[in-house]
């Protein structure tokens, strides 16, 4: 992938700017700097919050405790197998990955191969050009299907073979193996590594176990 960053396109209305992003909610949207004009180096200053570099626009990360809570017990159960099987590493909801030029994603949580990493291990700049094979997102009440939907298909252009949408509030999932292919698992069926993580399987119920902890006792 090339570090260059792509000229952004021009918005004549707010409206417009919206509606290219996903129709998400306008409070989502960083004004300073001005959309279309932000860069990399915006993204990575400490005075912002967690956002993605999407056409020169800084798009804060809808976010929520309970998706907090969810990435977390997954990331723990994918850690622990990818661990126990050295297949590669397990990032969060704070590793930034540059999937083309000009477009930095961070998904709640993802699995990238060891054929896939640097040959000396995991990178060590900040935003790296790297897609994961597995890209997680845990939808927030901010999420827009729209906005779904373009991250999906940029997770698969950029090279991502497999990604998971997870609902909290109807604790389902969707697992797409294409933009166009994917498959709705409510909450008696499991989540299934696939070709991608071969013998990795978790129950829903088991995962969204997590919301249920300490709050009916």
């Amino acid at each position: 992938m090339s570090t260059t960053t792509a000229a952004p396109p021009r918005f004549r209305t707010v409206a417009e700017l919206l509606h290219r992003l996903g129709d998400i909610p306008p409070d989502r949207v960083r004004l300073v700097p001005a959309p279309g004009k932000a860069t990399e180096r915006d993204l990575l200053k400490p005075d912002n919050k967690l956002c993605e570099l999407v056409d020169g626009v800084l798009v804060e990360k809808a976010m929520g405790y309970d998706e907090s809570l969810l990435a977390v017990e997954l990331a723990m159960y994918l850690a622990a197998f990818v661990k126990q099987h050295r297949l590669g590493e397990v990032t969060g909801a704070d590793g930034t990955m540059r999937l083309m030029p000009g477009l930095v994603r961070i998904p709640d949580v993802a699995f990238t191969s060891r054929k896939r990493l640097p040959r000396k291990g995991a990178p060590r700049e900040p935003i790296p050009d790297l897609a994961p094979d597995l890209a997680v997102e845990v939808l927030s009440r901010g999420n827009t299907k729209a906005e779904m939907k373009r991250k999906v298909r940029e997770y698969f252009e950029a090279g991502v073979r497999l990604v998971w949408l997870i609902d909290p509030k109807n604790r389902t999932a969707v697992v797409y193996t294409s933009p166009t292919a994917s498959t709705k698992q409510i909450e008696g069926q499991s989540l299934d590594g696939s070709d991608v993580l071969p013998g990795f399987a978790l129950p829903l119920r088991e995962l969204f176990e997590c919301l249920d902890r300490g709050r009916d006792e």
